[in-house]
């Protein structure tokens, strides 16, 4: 319970500093909405700090971070200085499918890695090690912009297997229809998430396997006599775990970031998309809506994977 209560005061002091440094980054920015010629070139600089004065502008920036986290403590992030909606009604309305491709591209991610990874590693040096490996470098090194273009161009443009862009089709559909409508869409995009993300953790998984085939404990295991499955089961896998989950909750920043640029090339009206969009038009309350969803989501997944670290290992502690 004390564990429990310090990561909660740890995540609250973690969305403090991250509000803090957030807020006076976006505000330090060149211009600003109401900057003259951002908004309307034809209005005047009266009418300007008018605007300023009724979304509380004018003020110093202490007094409008204070008003704002005043008011975040009521879940309230403000209005959209574009759209004029409550910023918490706009980021419901497209948190789901930017989860959606985030938890779903990180499950496809831990299996296959996991799979690939101890498949390598116990075939060292052999074939499968070697196309492995090969397919682990190019995941690495592959720009995730470059391949989402490219999947356009060859299964949408040329083949037309997959739809260019969006989230559901003109034509309306209902029930599960519409689940395996948004599927097709979706394809797509989380097949690049997965993709430029398998690189690095194959590797990763690759090199501690390695590790635990070369442990004592191993050695005497398998001259005990105990089989592939055994020695999968007691030996490899619980000591491959930790350090995964460990990765796996680290990680949850470069998922979500990496959604911003291709529900933006793919048209998916998600969290990305609308951060893209909001930082294009300096909407200062939607971008802090979002920076503090995705920051808290994100603690809250490494609160999770300490969670079940703890869990796997009840002599582990973190921090």
């Amino acid at each position: 319970m004390k564990l429990f209560l310090k990561k909660i005061l740890y995540l609250a002091f973690m969305l403090f500093l991250i509000s803090l440094i957030s807020f006076g980054a976006i505000h330090a920015a060149p211009n600003s909405f109401f900057s003259a010629g951002e908004l309307n070139p034809n209005m005047t600089p009266e009418v300007l700090e008018h605007l300023k004065a009724v979304y509380g502008l004018d003020k110093p920036l202490h007094i409008q971070y204070l008003d704002w986290m005043i008011n975040l403590l009521s879940l309230d992030f403000g209005v959209s200085f574009v759209s004029g909606q409550n910023v918490i009604d706009m980021v419901k309305d497209r948190i789901g499918v930017t989860l959606i491709m985030n938890i779903t591209s990180m499950i496809l991610v831990f299996i296959i890695s996991i799979y690939l990874g101890i498949k390598a590693a116990m075939n060292a040096d052999k074939w499968s090690d070697i196309l492995i490996k090969q397919l682990s470098l190019f995941s690495f090194s592959m720009p995730s912009f470059y391949l989402a273009l490219l999947l356009i161009l060859v299964f949408s443009v040329k083949l037309e297997w997959f739809p260019i862009a969006g989230l559901h089709s003109i034509e309306s559909k209902e029930g599960f229809a519409e689940y395996i409508d948004m599927a097709w869409h979706l394809f797509l995009p989380i097949f690049v998430m997965v993709f430029v993300s398998l690189g690095s953790m194959i590797i990763y998984v690759r090199s501690l396997v390695t590790e635990i085939l070369k442990s004592d404990y191993y050695f005497f295991a398998k001259a005990r006599g105990l089989g592939d499955k055994e020695l999968l089961r007691y030996f490899i896998l619980p000591n491959l775990m930790p350090p995964i989950i460990t990765l796996l909750g680290l990680s949850l920043p470069g998922l979500i970031g990496g959604s911003v640029i291709l529900e933006a090339i793919f048209g998916i009206e998600g969290m990305g998309q609308l951060f893209y969009m909001s930082a294009l038009s300096r909407d200062y309350p939607v971008i802090m809506g979002i920076l503090m969803v995705t920051a808290f989501l994100t603690l809250l997944g490494n609160m999770f994977s300490d969670i079940i670290l703890l869990k796997l290992n009840p002599y582990f502690k973190r921090g």
